[in-house]
């Protein structure tokens, strides 16, 4: 007797909704738009440090000092580096289906080696344009990188225990808040580079941990443990799990802060100025990251992520998948523009705030944003599909 073709449904049988595999394009669309998307923004808080050095801040989000219009335009730029090494961890899961794990392992280690490399070099040459340095600063690409290199021994462990872990250093790497090392501690460097912002000496070359590592291991953990949803789900179960996990981590950073006793600084009421009394709500710990800031900046990332993945087809999607599909790249080559046009800049007009050339206001701040973003989309998107047609060339996968 003829079987019966289980890819057809039944008469009568409503059919079953399409299971993650049929919008394996689309998945990867809405991945690289969101990493898109957070890299435009980076750009806005990249140009500001450009170019509005000559206005003394401390703190880019403090609430009592800093105008409002710079705050908000700071915060702008919080959900970049969570959202971004959580896509980091939820892209090894998905790399990890379509290789073995001795092969992800390898690939997690070549690349988290490569990016510290990286940052060593060319990333910190050109944020101070000196050689030899005088200082190094350990930042966002030397926290993917090593937590790459953590995830990748993690990877054999049961599926639930890697997200145990993730939630427990997000959850809790905040009860080490009240653990401060002096620079003669034996283990103030070890400390410096998990969780307290600190400066050693090495050779005589100061050396700052401007991203302490241990609460990035969890985010990119984090990551890690939604990998199913991509690879498992149908779409629209994915669509809105990612959703009401989202909005779970935003009710949960509203009742955390205000009940304003743990997960971050506390705020505060500023007397006769309710703008600054929000400022102060919403400004967050991001070095290292604190529960707060992670819950408010995955959170929304979760929502956008959503978003992306419904609207897959979308033509502005389309355009900053293009940007995420070639991160590293865009990372890189809009540094090196803005040194070249802040230079070029000095050559021209001097320096005309003390020691360094600046902008009058976060204003033009603004106007420069909007007017690089594409300029800046041509050569990405022109090395994302050197990416596709050269395979061969097989350091490309790595920018």
């Amino acid at each position: 007797m003829a079987s019966i073709p289980t890819d057809r449904p039944f008469p009568g049988r409503t059919a079953p909704p399409p299971v993650a595999k049929a919008a394996a394009g689309a998945r990867l669309v809405s991945i690289d738009a969101l990493r898109g998307f957070v890299m435009v923004l980076m750009l806005l808080d990249h140009i500001r440090e450009a170019f509005l050095l000559w206005v003394p801040i401390g703190d880019p989000v403090d609430a009592l000092t800093v105008a409002p219009d710079s705050f908000f335009s700071r915060m702008t730029s919080q959900i970049c580096a969570p959202v971004f090494v959580a896509l980091t961890g939820l892209g090894a899961y998905l790399y990890a289906q379509k290789h073995s794990k001795a092969e992800t392992v390898a690939f997690l280690l070549k690349r988290g080696l490569f990016l510290v490399l990286l940052e060593l070099t060319v990333v910190n040459f050109v944020w101070r344009a000196e050689f030899p340095f005088t200082i190094v600063y350990l930042q966002v690409i030397w926290a993917i990188g090593l937590s790459m290199i953590v995830l990748a021994g993690l990877i054999r462990l049961p599926h639930a225990v890697i997200a145990a872990i993730g939630v427990a250093i997000v959850a809790g790497h905040n009860l080490l808040d009240p653990i401060v090392l002096p620079p003669e501690h034996p283990f103030y460097a070890l400390w410096s580079l998990l969780h307290e912002r600190g400066t050693i000496t090495l050779g005589g070359l100061p050396i700052r941990f401007s991203y302490p590592l241990l609460p990035w291991i969890g985010v990119i953990c984090l990551g890690w443990t939604i990998g199913p949803w991509f690879a498992r789900l149908d779409v629209t179960t994915r669509q809105r799990r990612l959703a009401l996990t989202g909005l779970a981590m935003l009710a949960g950073f509203l009742v955390l802060r205000f009940a304003n006793v743990y997960g971050d600084t506390p705020w505060f009421v500023v007397p006769g100025s309710p703008l600054r009394t929000v400022m102060s709500f919403l400004a967050l710990t991001k070095y290292p990251p604190s529960l707060l800031f992670v819950l408010a900046t995955l959170g929304t990332g979760l929502l956008l992520l959503a978003l992306f993945d419904r609207i897959a087809d979308a033509r502005v999607t389309g355009w900053l998948s293009v940007l995420g599909g070639a991160p590293m790249f865009f990372y890189l080559f809009h540094l090196y523009v803005l040194r070249t046009l802040y230079l070029g800049a000095v050559a021209v007009f001097g320096l005309n705030h003390g020691e360094v050339f600046g902008f009058p206001s976060i204003h033009w701040i603004w106007l420069m944003w909007v007017a690089m973003i594409v300029p800046l989309y041509f050569p990405t998107r022109w090395f994302s599909n050197l990416k596709k047609r050269r395979k061969d060339i097989r350091w490309l996968k790595y920018l």
